[in-house]
């Protein structure tokens, strides 16, 4: 796919996926959408990390809802269907880490997209905002799902109902995100995060996202086994090996990804 709506770059294990409408606040338009999940896909079959980041000075405002996608007047449910539902899940089963590098203000389905990403870091003039309500619709693009498990059933129930703009160190403190970086330190601390995933362990960052994912619907002893079973495979890998020679050399591991 020849990309004209997001950049794809692809240096030293981390690939960098950047919306780019600028214009437009990098609104998302069903040609961006199909780029994403296209790119997404790719970086899991040649990249050890990822980052989703924006053009200019926001990350995303959200639906173009100009944007009719060739069908004549927008079509929510189909679009959210056939168009967001594959974006996120590229998103959200990558098996490599990926993380959302939050530029600027990101609203709406541009939000729900930035959270469906492993950890999500914002500089701290940025802002989150569920706005749907303001135009009469209820938050989607996976915001009622990712809203109430990272931030609480009252805050999300908030956001949601108030469309208040949330700050990038309120939404840090609240557990939306992972943390929110002072604007001169941004680029800096997102580059040396993304760097540090890229060079990790790439087997037990995959191991580590699917049990933490399974906590939420197993019990305990589920749970354990899942671990169990998971860890076995940690055990087996390279990466794992040279951990393990580095920490008895005194040096730092240089692991592989496998």
């Amino acid at each position: 796919m020849d990309y004209t709506e997001i950049l794809y770059t692809l240096e030293d294990g981390l690939a960098v996926v950047t919306l780019n409408r600028p214009s437009k606040m990098n609104a998302l338009t069903g040609q961006m959408r199909a780029e994403i999940t296209h790119a997404m896909k790719r970086a899991a079959s040649e990249a050890r990390a990822v980052v989703l980041t924006g053009a200019g000075a926001a990350f995303c405002s959200g639906q173009d809802l100009s944007d009719a996608s060739g069908n004549g007047d927008l079509d929510l449910e189909r679009t959210l269907r056939d168009e967001y539902t594959p974006m996120l899940e590229a998103v959200y089963d990558c098996p490599v880490p990926t993380l959302s590098v939050i530029n600027g203000p990101v609203a709406g389905a541009g939000a729900n997209l930035a959270l469906a990403a492993d950890v999500v870091i914002a500089t701290e003039s940025a802002y989150f905002l569920q706005a749907f309500a303001r135009i009469g619709l209820m938050p989607d693009a996976g915001g009622t799902w990712f809203l109430p498990r990272q931030m609480g059933l009252a805050k999300a129930m908030g956001a949601a109902l108030f469309a208040d703009k949330i700050s990038a160190k309120q939404a840090s403190d609240w557990g939306m995100i992972w943390e929110a970086i002072p604007d001169g330190e941004f680029e800096a601390t997102w580059r040396a995060r993304a760097a540090y995933l890229a060079n990790g362990p790439t087997k037990a960052f995959g191991a580590i996202k699917t049990a933490i994912r399974a906590s939420y619907g197993n019990s305990l002893p589920d749970q354990l086994s899942v671990e169990a079973h998971l860890q076995g495979e940690c055990g087996k890998s390279r990466d794992f090996n040279e951990g393990v020679t580095a920490f008895l050399e005194k040096r730092s591991a240089k692991f592989e990804g496998r």
